[in-house]
């Protein structure tokens, strides 16, 4: 490889604190050059950079602050989040051209230059399609992983609520659920039929109650859109309460949940999406009944749960090939797409895992 070889390489940068809800014109597209030569003895490796997730947890980073466990993006820099991509270029023993990576944090580019230290999975062989490595086995299935087995700990017969139910993380929670013998319910925005789709499917976002039932196998969903009383809602899918709630939206959807739950039932925290973009939060009201049901609610954040990485696999291998786990996503092709991906995460735009095509394998 030519030592003078570069090639152009685009970046998606953040323009500065965000307010409200964010707009394509926040962030911007830039092309600069990278180098193809990796030097002599270096643990830098090369990658082609195939697919960027976009998570509802970049919006608060989209905001100043410095009471957050993670920190808020850099107005003027690139954006940083989970990538997988395929190494070209490398001087270390430690990789191959064949090898799979995925990656954490790392910037919105087109090719990426990393150090082998940086905290990323390198995966030689995979036995579905690649991006599915963003879906399954990356931020959706630990957390949905963490927050269902370890917080709530299930058991067989008890009844389930998962609210943003048809997002990346909620289609996983729901069918975790049903596979360990709980009753589910789970909300979406929307009740127009879906057609039928394969075990890997790109979706446009319609029928996300219908999916829900027919694809994931809840037992019941609905339109939390067409509600007009949250609570008398709950209380008819669930006339004996709720024993676990899986949290996806906060505010209203929260306080009714609260005056539905049973006695020592489990609520696992894990995102708000109704408050992200408000600059004053929703109140919740009905918090007494933590204490007179003895609830317990628990935020908490994928990262903390890394070490759980092994028992996922374990879990959910198997029943990716035998088909009882499925998995719905939404691709967005090219990187000049990404911003429009990325605030459509919070209108509801997006069916199952939101992810950006970058180049094709």
């Amino acid at each position: 490889m030519a030592d003078a070889e570069k090639v152009s390489n685009k970046q998606v940068i953040f323009k500065d604190y965000v307010s409200g809800f964010p707009k394509e014109s926040d962030m911007y597209l830039t092309i600069s050059t990278i180098s193809l030569k990796v030097p002599e003895g270096s643990m830098a490796v090369l990658v082609k950079n195939l697919y960027l997730s976009c998570d509802p947890y970049m919006r608060p980073r989209m905001s100043y602050s410095t009471d957050s466990y993670t920190t808020s993006f850099k107005p003027g820099s690139c954006y940083k989040w989970l990538w997988s991509g395929k190494s070209f270029g490398f001087r270390s023993s430690k990789t191959s051209a064949k090898v799979i990576w995925f990656g954490d944090l790392l910037d919105w580019k087109s090719t990426l230059s990393l150090h082998l230290q940086i905290l990323c999975l390198k995966f030689p062989t995979l036995m579905f399609p690649f991006h599915t490595i963003l879906e399954f086995l990356c931020m959706p299935g630990i957390t949905a992983y963490a927050g269902f087995f370890e917080i709530c700990s299930p058991k067989k017969g008890e009844y389930v609520y998962v609210s943003a139910a048809s997002g990346a993380v909620g289609q996983l929670v729901g069918q975790f659920a049903k596979l360990s013998g709980c009753y589910v319910v789970g909300s979406a925005g929307s009740k127009e039929k879906a057609p039928s789709h394969p075990f890997i499917t790109r979706v446009k976002p319609q029928g996300l109650v219908d999916l829900l039932k027919n694809k994931f196998g809840f037992d019941e969903a609905f339109n939390y859109k067409e509600e007009q009383d949250l609570v008398a809602c709950l209380k008819r899918y669930f006339p004996e309460g709720i024993d676990i709630y899986f949290e996806n939206v906060g505010g209203p959807m929260l306080d009714a949940v609260l005056a539905n739950m049973r006695v020592n039932g489990r609520i696992a925290a894990c995102g708000m999406i109704s408050q992200y973009n408000l600059e004053k939060p929703v109140g919740v009201y009905n918090l007494m009944n933590i204490i007179k049901k003895q609830i317990k609610m628990q935020g908490f954040v994928a990262g903390s749960y890394y070490h759980l990485y092994p028992k996922l696999l374990e879990m959910i291998l198997p029943h990716i090939k035998e088909e009882k786990v499925v998995y719905v996503e939404d691709i967005a092709e090219g990187l000049e797409s990404a911003p429009l991906a990325l605030i459509g995460l919070f209108s509801g735009r997006n069916v199952g895992k939101q992810v950006v095509l970058l180049a094709k394998e």
